[in-house]
């Protein structure tokens, strides 16, 4: 019964580490795509 647990909590550790990478990925992406959208509209237009 105890081995049980200790697996329960070996996913439940794995799930909240790939939603952590997951969470920073699409944060990071986000980040860029503002940057790029910020460095278009501030770019000289002559």
């Amino acid at each position: 019964m105890l081995q049980r647990g200790i697996a329960v909590k070996k996913i439940i550790a794995l799930v909240a580490v790939a939603g952590a990478v997951l969470f920073f990925v699409k944060r990071n992406r986000s980040a860029k795509a503002d940057a790029d959208l910020w460095r278009e509209a501030t770019a000289p237009t002559d």
